[in-house]
């Protein structure tokens, strides 16, 4: 059957070839943008929207023989009319490497437009030295200051309990956890067998792979609290041009050299590729935005609250509507796209219902998801809530992923305590666990006083950290179901267990629709994805020690 409404435009033997070097086909009316320059694609896309003539009449008639066209076509739309929303059209990505997880966070509090892939300190270790050092940030406003050699010190001293760890932690894991405990596909009988019972040689070998990768990963992310923030790592941004400028604006008003830095060498190489998206960020549009974001940090700090001390390890849920108005406006979401009536009168009529009448309804939505993957749909999004939450910063590293959600945090000190995993007392570095934290206190302790965000470097991942999340029914959903998985850090696994029986407490009849949320506990909760991810590499490209499954990195 024959769905096309009209027929492509016909070009000529001549054009075809010509058209074939810049978009995906020349004689279908679906067809990707594959010109190289990236501001001829955002410009095609946005002169199109204002032109009677198809995409690929308008790129032979008016950009092929013009390689300033898409240049000055952005120019003028962008500078002369201020038209931001032709700057989505351009898309890029930019690999930054080397840059600390101070910065790294900056870059991640963007939430829309951009997307982010991290170096993964779960399958990564940083024990590895470079010309004799550690990788860590050594900026001049720190290595120039008075603090420098106290402050390498430090760093040194955790990197050094951090590296001399790796094998005694992975030792005890596979002590306490040995293989023989676990099964593996036996491809003889095509079923899951103890390993003992494993016969054939390429089976023993992918048992053993599966296993050295969960255990490895088990002791990385036991050891990552001892990492500090400025631990250096690597990112891959991808994201459309008016996102960057933004991105850039926000970095260069910064107070930390590094990120004004980055916002300097970001525009620069974006500088190459799609001008016009970022050339404002460089000129008095910049400025005044950089003035902007400097002004509210400033008046912030004005404002003196007296509140009480923040409390270690917590999450608490502070903020909800009554269920009985939020399933009112959950069930009126979802009856109204098909009721023909204005929002309000679906309200109306919703809200004289029995309550069982509206749970049996949610029930019947929520009884159609048939695994996380299935998403509610957005009706749930008419019920949020507030959560503070107090964890250790590698914890905070997990949760900022999700960005369809309200997140704050603050400066990040050593003043509201530590986290030790109880694996450091079981292979016997507790105290130096200890004394390395105590070392990081001393330190921040003093170089706050006089600079107090440079001071953010030298605190370890396993200090807690406050942070305050408002967040809809339907993304809470999304962050329970994923972050309960077997294979997640066993540390961001309880926080996102701890809310979901928040809500469950407030909300009973709307929590039902979170139907996939994993409340158990697992010693080697890895294990059934490195299985999937081995059972995919035998039958893909992909090398040993990828990761070939969809499930969180870190």
């Amino acid at each position: 059957m024959d769905t096309k409404g009209t027929l492509p435009e016909v070009f000529t033997a001549e054009e075809r070839q010509i058209l074939e070097r810049h978009f995906s086909n020349a004689t279908d009316d679906v067809f990707v943008i594959t010109t190289p320059n990236q501001v001829d694609r955002g410009a095609l896309m946005s002169r199109y929207s204002r032109s009677s003539k198809s995409m690929r009449r308008i790129f032979l008639d008016e950009f092929l023989h013009d390689e300033n066209r898409g240049q000055e076509f952005y120019e003028r739309v962008l500078m002369e009319y201020g038209d931001d929303s032709v700057a989505e059209l351009g898309l890029v990505q930019v690999a930054v490497e080397g840059l600390s997880n101070i910065a790294v966070k900056k870059i991640e509090d963007r939430r829309i437009g951009l997307s982010f892939l991290e170096k993964s300190s779960r399958y990564v270790s940083w024990a590895a030295k470079t010309d004799g050092k550690f990788a860590y940030y050594r900026g001049a406003d720190i290595m120039e200051s008075r603090y420098d050699k106290l402050y390498e010190s430090s760093c040194d001293a955790s990197f050094e309990v951090y590296s001399k760890n790796i094998d005694p932690m992975k030792k005890y894991i596979r002590e306490t956890h040995p293989i023989e405990e676990y099964s593996f596909h036996d491809s003889e009988s095509n079923r899951e067998v103890p390993f003992s019972k494993l016969r054939a040689e390429s089976d023993i070998k992918s048992a053993r792979r599966i296993y050295n990768s969960t255990t490895n990963a088990q002791a990385l992310d036991v050891l990552r609290g001892l990492l500090p923030a400025s631990t250096t790592t690597n990112v891959g941004v991808a994201g459309n041009g008016r996102a960057f400028e933004y991105l850039i604006s926000v970095l260069k008003s910064s107070s930390l050299c590094e990120e004004r830095d980055l916002g300097d060498r970001i525009a620069t190489e974006l500088q190459r590729v799609m001008g016009p998206f970022v050339k404002r960020a460089k000129g008095r549009y910049g400025e005044m935005l950089q003035e902007y974001l400097d002004g509210l940090s400033n008046e912030a700090g004005k404002y003196h609250i007296r509140p009480k001390k923040v409390p270690g390890q917590t999450i608490q849920l502070v903020e909800s509507e009554s269920e009985h108005r939020a399933l009112d406006m959950i069930v009126s979401g979802l009856l109204y796209p098909q009721s023909g009536q204005t929002f309000g009168s679906v309200l109306e009529a919703v809200g004289r219902l029995p309550h069982a009448k509206k749970s049996e309804i949610m029930g019947s939505f929520a009884g159609l998801r048939q695994n996380r993957r299935h998403r509610p749909p957005r009706a749930f999004e008419l019920a949020s809530y507030t959560f503070d939450v107090v964890s250790n910063f590698g914890i905070f590293r997990d949760i900022h992923r999700h960005r369809i959600l309200t997140m704050q945090r603050q400066r990040l000190t050593t003043h509201h305590g530590f986290d030790m995993p109880s694996e450091m007392g079981s292979v016997g570095c507790d105290r130096d666990f200890r004394e390395c934290m105590q070392k990081t206190q001393e330190t921040f302790s003093r170089m706050e006083e006089a600079i107090p965000d440079q001071a953010q470097y030298v605190v370890n991942f396993a200090f807690n950290y406050p942070y305050m999340i408002q967040i809809n029914l339907r993304e809470l959903c999304h962050l329970v179901e994923l972050r309960t998985l077997p294979q997640g850090h066993p540390d961001y696994r309880l926080v996102a267990q701890q809310m979901y029986q928040d809500v469950k407490k407030v909300h009973p009849t709307l929590s039902g629709i979170i139907k996939f949320a994993d409340m158990s506990g697992y010693d080697l909760g890895r294990m059934d994805s490195e299985k999937r991810s081995e059972g995919k590499r035998k039958n893909s490209y992909l090398p040993s020690g990828a990761d070939a499954g969809p499930d969180p990195k870190d």
